[in-house]
């Protein structure tokens, strides 16, 4: 069986069509990524893979999403993306784009059946005990990105799982020291409630090289965040290193405050585009001392395997994954 998997952010759509085995396994052809910017909305996206693709596509579609899917009992719903302004009625998926089947799952919940799927050596250790996640239990799952996803995953004793979508990226940002002060404070002239995806998404770079500058009386001109990650991480602007370290730290702070909430003691997995491209400066960076920094639960947190996947295309593998578990491996 053949499946279109499809993973839309607020930056690119990609695509790809997956094969299903009979035994569970998840091939993938090589993926197409589209710009947002470039589509007026999902279904030219669509025609516009499917003439890349020789003009015909499975009859099976399935896609991650970056923002609340609604219900699917709610034959209404319209899902408007968080971060581009695309829209999309699944009532009309089917007749829109010429399909037969359709799962749509939040970005990360795809991620999350990604983690579920993903053999052991899809996984890089990053900080706690040295082992695999837990068969067993409950795990976390976040990632920063264009914003920042969050779900986590229910593993049964018999092998089975279940996923859960959150908008745990929306949660108050909790300041630990005065540096994290200087960046509220400059958050807050422009947003009068500071969630943690304004400080640990891919474009909250350039407020945190900025709060940095003002801390040291520099100027800075406004950039595009991409310049100020590239400098950040080649070595060479001290204050572009220190604001990726201190984007670490605080992502490692969420990481462990998801880690509580969600009762994620069975291990924490870090996705993300940019997680996956930030994978070297993570393991040197302070995210592993915020993890753990939660005062008393200080030993819980230390005893908690935290993995990053790398998985090229965790969010894609994952819609395919949530197709079968939703419609099975069958054709028909």
């Amino acid at each position: 069986m053949d499946v279109v998997a499809v993973d839309i952010g607020g930056t690119h759509a990609r695509f790809v069509i997956a094969s299903m085995g009979s035994d569970g396994s998840i091939s993938m052809d090589e993926p197409e990524t589209l710009h947002t910017d470039d589509h007026a909305s999902f279904q030219t996206a669509w025609e516009d893979y499917r003439q890349r693709k020789g003009g015909t596509l499975p009859a099976n579609v399935s896609m991650a999403i970056a923002g609340p899917v609604g219900s699917p009992n709610d034959p209404n719903r319209v899902i408007r993306f968080t971060n581009n302004p695309w829209i999309i009625r699944p009532a009309l998926v089917q007749e829109k784009l010429g399909v037969e089947r359709c799962t749509i799952v939040n970005d990360f919940e795809a991620v999350a059946h990604a983690v579920a799927r993903a053999p052991q050596d899809q996984f890089v250790h990053l900080t706690g005990p040295d082992k695999p996640l837990a068969p067993t239990g409950r795990l976390s799952v976040l990632g920063p990105g264009t914003g920042l996803g969050v779900a986590h995953l229910y593993r049964e004793p018999d092998g089975t799982y279940r996923v859960s979508a959150t908008e745990g990226g929306h949660i108050d940002f909790a300041p630990l020291d005065q540096i994290d002060d200087a960046i509220l404070a400059r958050l807050r002239k422009r947003h009068t409630r500071v969630s943690v995806e304004r400080v640990v998404a891919g474009p909250a770079i350039s407020d945190i090289y900025a709060a940095l500058a003002a801390m040291e009386g520099k100027a800075v001109a406004d950039e595009d965040d991409i310049a100020i990650w590239t400098r950040g991480q080649d070595g060479s602007d001290s204050l572009a290193a220190a604001a990726v370290d201190r984007f670490c730290m605080s992502l490692g702070s969420v990481a462990g405050d998801i880690a509580l909430a969600q009762g994620g003691f069975g291990g924490v997995v870090i996705a993300g585009g940019l997680g996956y491209r930030i994978r070297e400066t993570l393991l040197k960076s302070g995210f592993a001392e915020r993890f753990k920094a939660k005062g008393r639960f200080q030993e819980l947190m230390s005893s908690i395997p935290v993995k990053l996947i790398i998985h090229p295309q965790p969010g894609l593998f994952g819609a395919a994954a949530a197709f079968t578990s939703e419609h099975g491996n069958s054709s028909t």
